[in-house]
């Protein structure tokens, strides 16, 4: 019987190539994001917002590009649509499916918004059960900029308090 390999599995198992590298270097404060929306339309919006928010951004243009580009580097934040280069989106969605299975300290580290035709923006049970931070309807991308900025504010903020007490626990 054939095993069937996942693609993170398939992408991360490959040898090192430094041309893989998203960005050769960027200062410590800054700030970078992966773009992983096929809708041309949308991900100019996004990455209009994202620029003005001034974060250095990586777009994606398949899941195997989008895995690749997470091989090296810890993004600050991903958009991701639940239809990204899926055929039987959105379980199918192989970097949402990789993104939901990372080890909670390597995840609490990237916010994650994950865009959707079926489910309100900022509706967080759904969130939640999606293993993301941020839920963001397709109908509301003309405020993607303030609904994202307000939420990673909020998630810092939630977050910071969490990451004083593992300092001072010895954690991190």
């Amino acid at each position: 019987m054939e095993e069937k390999t996942s693609l993170a599995n398939e992408v991360f198992s490959a040898g090192y190539d430094t041309a893989e590298f998203s960005f050769d270097f960027i200062g410590m404060d800054s700030e970078t994001a992966l773009v992983c929306e096929s809708d041309l339309v949308v991900k100019e919006k996004i990455t209009t917002a994202l620029t003005d928010m001034n974060y250095h951004i990586t777009e994606a243009v398949s899941g195997r590009d989008a895995l690749k580009n997470m091989r090296f580097h810890t993004y600050n934040l991903i958009v991701i649509g639940e239809n990204f280069d899926s055929a039987d989106a959105p379980s199918g969605n192989e970097v949402l499916i990789y993104l939901q299975n990372l080890a909670a300290a390597t995840r609490r580290n990237t916010f994650v918004a994950l865009l959707s035709d079926s489910y309100r923006t900022m509706d967080n049970m759904m969130a939640f059960n999606k293993s993301v931070n941020l839920i963001i309807s397709r109908k509301n991308i003309d405020d993607v900029k303030r609904i994202i900025k307000q939420s990673v504010e909020d998630s810092n903020a939630f977050y910071n308090t969490f990451s004083d007490l593992l300092k001072k626990m010895g954690r991190i």
